[in-house]
């Protein structure tokens, strides 16, 4: 499968003529509130505008004014990326959509009473509500941390400001010294990321701490793309990275954040560099709204609707819906569906059965790119794939850098997807 801007595009825009236009039922134009403005709520809210014609009032509630992707985060981290490169604002969505955007917390949901209820005061009544609010942390996952140890061990899996102290801590590491990763269980937003951040930590270390080594603590027995991983890490950082899975304690970690120690089976051990990326669960909202079964949102799959209730639709990191990852392209997909089915029930708007897709892309070292993918297809119980695909080991050095440079093209062809 080979994917650049144009064609992201291209299909994003071909699925749009697929849809007819839209007649408004009853006198008031129907309105659409959209908590989240990332790859799955920005998606929705832009093809929900665009798509109805004015025929539907879109509000999207995000508190932050620029987004920043988690996609393409570990990339900056490697100094592939400029942070900036990787910040978008909601200005295209307002002055060319005429979505409402509002900076706000979302702090409940009346399902009764179909509202919002905001930080700042306000309530915004909905006919349709789409929350997309992607992961928050499982408390006590990973015993000694919290939320309020960020600062001296990043999880960074939020990008922005914790992914630029991450880079800091790499970058002012003591020559010769240790980071640590203490990887997350499954399910968790994207795969194959954390093993892409070692990637990219390594080259900063192959760079400029060339004795620095990196130790990773796993407790799952094995993750996304381990083959094409261990061979890239052989091949371009050997004798740096060290990865311990749940038989040799990987399962079994403490950390203490004041005294830079991570205990591994009961024995400590000095670290200069903790990033702990705890066990996730769906953004606190789906939990206080009631959608949640367990840490995730079920959803129904041909239409991203809630289980619990059919007026609200939920999107990317946050659902249980079978077997797409968790990611910015499985956001972006099943944000499509959703503002398909939306319009279907808010107006006479046609729908039609959708297909999602999702591609992973990682980069392990300068111009060596490698990708997993799958198609998708909705049945009564889940989301279900129907074929998927894989980078080899052993690829040359030329379909490594056009994997490489596929992944450029999809990156812009996603945001000007989600932002317009």
């Amino acid at each position: 499968m080979s994917l650049n801007r144009r064609d992201f595009l291209g299909a994003s825009a071909a699925a749009a003529v697929m849809m007819a236009a839209p007649r408004v039922n009853g006198q008031a134009r129907p309105h659409v509130v959209v908590v989240g403005g990332g790859a799955g709520g920005a998606t929705a809210a832009r093809y929900i505008a665009k798509d109805s014609k004015g025929a539907i009032d879109v509000t999207l509630i995000e508190p932050t004014r620029t987004y920043y992707t988690c996609f393409f985060s570990n990339l900056y981290i490697g100094d592939f990326r400029t942070l900036d490169s990787l910040a978008h604002s909601y200005g295209t969505l307002a002055s060319e959509y005429g979505i409402n955007v509002v900076h706000d917390w979302a702090t409940g949901v009346d399902r009764d009473a179909k509202e919002v209820a905001l930080a700042g005061g306000g309530r915004v009544g909905y006919d349709a509500l789409v929350l997309s609010p992607g992961i928050d942390f499982v408390e006590g996952s990973v015993p000694g941390w919290d939320i309020t140890a960020q600062n001296k061990m990043p999880h960074s899996y939020k990008a922005g400001s914790q992914t630029e102290l991450l880079k800091a801590q790499v970058l002012s590491m003591r020559e010769g010294g240790v980071y640590c990763m203490v990887a997350p269980p499954n399910p968790y937003r994207c795969p194959p990321g954390p093993y892409e951040r070692v990637s990219m930590v390594a080259h900063q270390f192959k760079q400029n701490n060339p004795t620095a080594t990196i130790l990773i603590l796993d407790p799952k027995p094995k993750f996304s793309k381990q083959a094409l991983f261990e061979e890239g890490w052989q091949k371009h950082y050997p004798g740096m990275i060290q990865r311990l899975g749940p038989d040799f304690g990987g399962g079994n970690v403490e950390v203490r954040p004041d005294s830079m120690e991570v205990v591994i089976d009961g024995s400590p051990e000095k670290v200069d560099v903790c990033n702990v990326i705890p066990a996730q669960k769906a953004g606190r909202i789906c939990h206080e709204a009631g959608l949640t079964e367990g840490n995730w949102a079920p959803v129904v799959p041909a239409t991203m609707q809630s289980r619990m209730d059919e007026n609200v639709y939920i999107l990317g990191d946050a659902t249980s819906q079978g077997d797409m990852p968790k990611s910015g392209y499985s956001a972006n997909s099943q944000a499509k569906a959703a503002a398909m089915a939306i319009r279907g029930a808010l107006t006479d708007a046609r729908t039609f059965p959708p297909r999602y897709s999702n591609t992973c892309w990682s980069l392990i070292a300068p111009e060596d790119g490698v990708k997993v993918g799958a198609s998708y297809e909705p049945t009564e119980e889940k989301i279900a794939k129907t074929d998927g695909f894989i980078s080899a080991t052993g690829e040359d050095a030329a379909q490594r850098k056009a994997t490489y440079e596929e992944s450029l093209g999809w990156y812009s062809g996603i945001t000007s997807d989600m932002f317009g």
